[in-house]
């Protein structure tokens, strides 16, 4: 599996992302290396793509199948994207508290914690549909993992389409986010136009 050894820090500062929308409370000390230099129309687009793929942790190939499944829908190509990247499992693991970064819930999905309506699902990429009920297994809960992590996710805010208890160790997709509910800094009409081209 191909994995992106960069330094996370280093890697917000090149696309002018906060490190906060990764679930990092750090922050980097240096100043971006970019500034002044005006960046081409290509280049805002490819960022645009590149911070996607970054803060989702999503490689180019699946990227790409999102895209074409996307332009495949009803409705603006750029919200579906946006709509299916947020709806992924490790991403709905993540915005309810069951993880500090998407990197751990993607390993938390990965290590079999975690059930969808009853059954166990270790596939980072799962898409939610409304309705679904997610929950952590009833043998990893007394792990001092899940203790440390509700410490540092307790005061983050839940988006309105997830509802999360973390006393139950469950959640509950409400309904699918729409656009203005998916608060990353991502302009996705930018990827429209790198990918229709």
């Amino acid at each position: 599996m191909a994995i992106n050894r960069v330094p996370v820090l280093k890697r917000c500062r090149s696309l002018g992302l906060d490190p906060t929308y990764l679930g990092i409370d750090k922050h980097s000390r240096r100043k971006s290396e970019r500034m002044g230099k005006k960046m081409s129309e290509y280049g805002l687009q490819l960022r645009e793509k590149q911070k996607a793929k970054f803060i989702y942790g999503v490689l180019e190939k699946p990227f790409r199948n999102y895209y074409e499944k996307a332009s495949k829908k009803k409705g603006m190509v750029g919200e579906n994207l946006m709509v299916m990247l947020e709806t992924r499992l490790d991403n709905v693991i993540f915005r309810a508290g069951f993880a500090r970064t998407r990197k751990e819930a993607r390993q938390i999905v990965d290590h079999k914690h975690v059930l969808v309506n009853g059954k166990c699902v270790n596939i980072p990429s799962y898409q939610v549909k409304a309705g679904d009920a997610i929950e952590i297994k009833e043998k990893a809960r007394s792990s001092q993992r899940y203790a440390d992590i509700f410490a540092s996710t307790d005061g983050r805010l839940v988006p309105e389409w997830l509802e999360a208890n973390h006393e139950a160790f469950t959640a509950s997709v409400k309904s699918l986010p729409a656009r203005e509910m998916i608060d990353v800094p991502v302009d996705e009409m930018l990827i429209v136009e790198l990918y229709s081209k």
